[in-house]
């Protein structure tokens, strides 16, 4: 049995070991944490308390929210794995303007329907991306035509040795899927609520947005377990027209198939899936369209844990 880091699981309360991490990943997929932790406290003071700790003890430390993007190994993740659930929403008035505070846990699609029902435009591309705040915040999501960094105005960060700071948008450096946090190696910060200045519309004029967004969505995407987009869009072209060009469509290694649907998606189609073969895909897809048209994909969603 591996030996565990030094944490004392038994005397934190809710702060679990060997906790197998399929169960919140969209993909269903991914061995065990060392230790697991679930976020449920919006204000996170019990979350900064653990981390401390962890960063203290020279743990590494993955947050992961609403479990899309991201493969696991079947090998799981080292170190201290915290699943953030805390969802709280709240809307004020300054000066005539619509803020919205929603902590990081919060899943967009949830914060989407907030707004919508509040009469505030802006996060309809939202409805149909199934993250959450914090990941959006560090990965810069986005989804027809809209991203976080064209709505947000700033976002609370707590980093080691440096406390709780809100950053402004211009601060993050935002481009596309890119942020200077997702930039930074080594991780030890934690995103805890996102503020969004919005504008006033019609309420059914913003349903009426999201549910072109969401018709696209089930017309152009595949249906079941999977990860999102597996590559970035290459600058001018689409990496799932290059994959259907190379011939990949349908292509299969284990029970994980590029999608007939949307090549840049790839679909586990059996019980007997694991990440070793969506891995093995992604490596596969890659170096054809490599051989095939010059370009290197890269990645959109994010490995975690150990590989070879």
């Amino acid at each position: 049995m591996r030996h565990l880091p030094p944490l004392d699981a038994a005397s934190i309360q809710g702060l679990l070991e060997r906790q197998s991490l399929a169960r919140f990943t969209a993909a269903r997929l991914g061995g065990p944490a060392d230790y697991l932790y679930i976020a449920k406290i919006p204000d996170y003071r019990d979350t900064l308390d653990l981390l401390q700790l962890a960063w203290k003890r020279d743990l590494a430390v993955t947050v992961i929210g609403g479990g899309a993007n991201i493969l696991v190994s079947d090998a799981g993740i080292r170190g201290l794995t915290i699943i953030n659930r805390a969802a709280e929403i709240s809307l004020e008035d300054e000066g005539g303007e619509a803020i919205v505070t929603a902590s990081s846990g919060t899943n967009l699609i949830r914060l989407a329907r907030y707004c919508q029902e509040n009469g505030l435009k802006g996060m309809e591309w939202a409805i149909a991306v199934p993250g959450t705040v914090g990941g959006a915040v560090v990965n810069n999501a986005g989804a027809h035509g809209g991203d976080i960094a064209g709505m947000m105005t700033r976002a609370l960060v707590f980093e080691a040795g440096r406390g709780e700071r809100w950053h402004g948008v211009e601060e993050l450096d935002y481009a596309y899927r890119h942020s200077r946090l997702k930039g930074r190696a080594d991780r030890r910060f934690f995103i805890m609520r996102a503020q969004f200045e919005l504008q006033p519309e019609d309420p059914e004029i913003i349903q009426a947005r999201m549910e072109r967004n969401n018709d696209y969505r089930r017309a152009t995407q595949p249906p079941g377990a999977s990860l999102g987009s597996i590559f970035k869009n290459p600058p001018g072209d689409f990496a799932g027209r290059l994959i259907e060009a190379a011939g990949l469509k349908g292509l299969r290694v284990g029970s994980v198939q590029v999608s007939p649907v949307h090549a840049n998606f790839f679909v586990n189609r059996g019980a007997e899936a694991s990440a070793r073969d969506y891995y093995e895909l992604i490596r596969l897809v890659r170096d054809q369209v490599d051989e095939a048209f010059g370009i290197r994909l890269e990645l959109e969603i994010q490995t975690l844990g150990e590989w070879d």
